[in-house]
């Protein structure tokens, strides 16, 4: 199968729906992970790269999410019997390499009072389930190697541990981070599919 990139488009699962992201999302983004605990791991650069007001936090993530494709960054919106509540985080799907049917989900934040629940299982199914769909065969998904909560969140998702890059891209402070990199193939997705399922209905629902 060939691998297509996907057009933008609307995800919904029970708990969240994501949306492409567009500059009208970033006040309500901003709400939900403007929190220096978010990028206290690594998120945006590291800490250097949070920003504490809403301009600076527009000027950061006119520079840092995908605008004008062929990745999509998504905002992620809790469901709320049929509706729609608050923006809880972002994700993005990118890094497409067609030939070798190869995507990146990165670029991953959460607001922490969604930490822990349902949400980040529930956007990787989503997402993932793009992905294969469209004919990616792997899917790599990193974090810091110092982000211990990123890099545990990906483990307890199914995603296969391949190692560090070092020195594999510059902090917002000039110092080198090194990566933790992980990924899922096609042949782990139904498997992996599976275990995702199971912790979605095993994980707190968050709060509207």
């Amino acid at each position: 199968m060939t691998a297509t990139i996907p057009a933008p488009q609307t995800l919904q699962g029970d708990v969240v729906r994501l949306d492409p992201l567009t500059e009208a999302d970033l006040p309500e983004l901003f709400e939900a992970i403007g929190h220096s605990e978010v990028f206290a791991g690594g998120y945006g650069g590291g800490p250097a790269g949070y920003r504490d007001t809403l301009d600076g936090f527009v000027e950061f993530a006119r520079s840092y999410y995908a605008w004008d494709g062929p990745g999509i960054t998504f905002v992620a919106r809790l469901l709320d019997r049929g509706g729609v509540s608050r923006v809880v985080g972002t994700s993005t799907l990118s890094d497409f390499d067609v030939p070798n049917e190869a995507a990146h989900i990165g670029w991953t934040a959460w607001s922490p009072t969604v930490w822990g629940t349902k949400v980040n299982p529930e956007a990787k199914l989503l997402m993932l389930d793009l992905a294969f769909a469209g004919g990616f065969g792997r899917v790599k998904l990193q974090a810091d190697a110092r982000n211990a909560r990123s890099r545990a969140a990906i483990a307890k998702i199914g995603a296969t541990f391949e190692g560090i890059t070092r020195r594999d891209k510059l902090r917002a402070d000039g110092t080198w981070r090194d990566a933790a990199i992980f990924s899922i193939i096609v042949d782990e997705w139904p498997a992996v599919r599976a275990g995702l399922v199971a912790q979605i209905a095993a994980a707190p629902s968050p709060k509207a």
